[in-house]
């Protein structure tokens, strides 16, 4: 078990206009795993009220995958832009959807 630290690569936060949250975090990990294969750990929240809307992340024992109005859906990690385009990309599709 390494335990060299993770160094955060990229952190981003916003409060938009409607008090919803989009908070962004990629970490380095100092090695790959077979579950970790790209060597990074991310978790990408848009929520309000304390509720997640959507969500992109890869704890521990389950791998890439998302979270979006609370159904998990796999998700396959192409590069971190293409991980954050994908994100925003849910957050506005959800943004729209909350403005009936």
């Amino acid at each position: 078990m390494d335990h060299m630290k993770a160094t955060r690569i990229f952190y981003d936060k916003a409060v938009l206009p409607d008090g919803a949250i989009v908070e962004m975090t990629i970490w380095q990990l100092p090695n790959t795993s077979p579950e970790r294969t790209h060597g990074l750990k991310y978790s990408l929240f848009y929520g309000r009220d304390g509720r997640r809307i959507v969500g992109y992340d890869n704890e521990r024992g389950k791998g890439d995958h998302k979270h979006v109005h609370g159904i998990e859906f796999r998700y396959k990690f192409l590069s971190v832009e293409q991980l954050v385009a994908d994100f925003l990309a849910d957050v506005e599709r959800m943004k729209n959807e909350h403005h009936e």
